[in-house]
């Protein structure tokens, strides 16, 4: 079957509108019309092959709400009419130790990415949500709050579980102290949730404006890194930090600022590696740094319950599909707040 998206063609030319295939439904597939999909920083790099990954045409996208279309005969969670999701992965193994205990982000195989991977089925690319369907595994698909705007829904796909992941995973308890590095589309989502899960939050900022934001999405303070004495007075005061900044930067100072038994948690991945790091208050206060890939899927539907509960959403910016190369550079110059969301029913295919 041929549908509409938009796809990369080169690293160096604009996404334009294209005719796509997608494989015919499966026993056990959800085919899912797109309605919304959250424009990711990864699908960005992605298309200016800037990992040196990509293969073209690559149609980006892996934050993606939708309504079943259809089901393959084998499908029992889902029916036409449903309000579902995909996030950042499609497939997997499914038989390995982390396949077998319902993480399947973690497949020593290697899980099939909703875009840019192998479709095993039928040996093409897999292509993502900025697009007009989707045809799915119903394993890798998950339910969306029906209460919940669908729109701002869609970052929770990835910038909200990736958040999540870490949190259930250090079995963080109410009255835990997190801190989260950096206030983007990862960091809004990190603050949102530690402190609906009971969390006192500590945003760790370079840019003092960013205060009252960080307030408003549940922060109870905000420390500018570059300044010393701020710094200083946090030593030794949290549990957890969530790093959420794809730059490089000194981990040190962050160290400083966890308690013993502590974990800095890195969720953002630089181009280039981080300065080295200071072992010895490692080794004296048995702190960890760590890190961790988005998530499980059954994570994500635990998230996405969650989030159902607690009238929790991102703040995002809607835009018409043929708005994604402006939405990408101002991306560069962090002129988001804090996720964008392509409106798929406003595409115009024509152009």
């Amino acid at each position: 079957m041929k549908i509409n998206a938009i796809a990369a063609s080169h690293a160096d030319r604009p996404l334009a509108p294209v005719q796509i295939a997608l494989r015919d439904v499966q026993p056990q597939d959800v085919s899912i019309e797109i309605l919304y999909c959250g424009v990711c920083h990864s699908d960005l790099h992605m298309a200016r092959n800037e990992w040196g990954v990509s293969n073209y045409p690559l149609v980006p996208g892996h934050e993606i709400v939708g309504r079943v279309r259809a089901t393959g005969a084998a499908v029992t969670r889902f029916q036409p009419g449903d309000l579902v999701g995909v996030g950042v992965m499609v497939d997997s193994c499914g038989d390995c130790h982390f396949c077998r205990q319902q993480e399947e982000q973690y497949c020593e195989s290697g899980f099939v990415p909703t875009y840019n991977g192998t479709d095993r089925y039928t040996g093409r690319l897999t292509t993502g949500g900025y697009a007009e369907q989707i045809v799915v595994d119903q394993h890798f698909v998950v339910s969306v709050p029906q209460n919940l705007p669908l729109h701002a829904v869609a970052p929770l796909l990835c910038a909200g579980v990736t958040v999540w992941s870490p949190l259930q995973h250090l079995k963080l308890q109410p009255g835990a102290k997190v801190g989260v590095i950096g206030l983007g589309g990862l960091g809004h989502m990190a603050v949102k949730l530690a402190s609906a899960l009971g969390a006192e939050v500590t945003l760790f900022t370079t840019s003092p404006e960013k205060g009252a934001d960080a307030r408003r999405l549940g922060a109870s303070q905000v420390v500018v890194s570059k300044d010393a004495g701020q710094m200083a007075a946090q030593q030794h005061s949290l549990d957890i930090i969530l790093d959420c900044v794809a730059a490089p930067h000194q981990l040190d100072p962050y160290l400083a600022c966890l308690k013993t038994n502590g974990h800095l948690v890195l969720v953002g991945i630089p181009d280039s590696p981080h300065p080295p790091t200071d072992v010895t208050p490692m080794v004296f206060r048995r702190l960890s740094i760590t890190g961790t890939s988005i998530g499980s899927i059954a994570e994500t539907q635990a998230m996405l319950d969650f989030c159902g509960r607690h009238n929790i959403t991102a703040d995002v910016e809607l835009i018409a599909a043929d708005e994604v190369e402006t939405a990408f550079s101002r991306m560069l110059q962090g002129d988001v707040k804090y996720r964008f969301v392509i409106d798929m029913q406003r595409a115009r295919w024509d152009q």
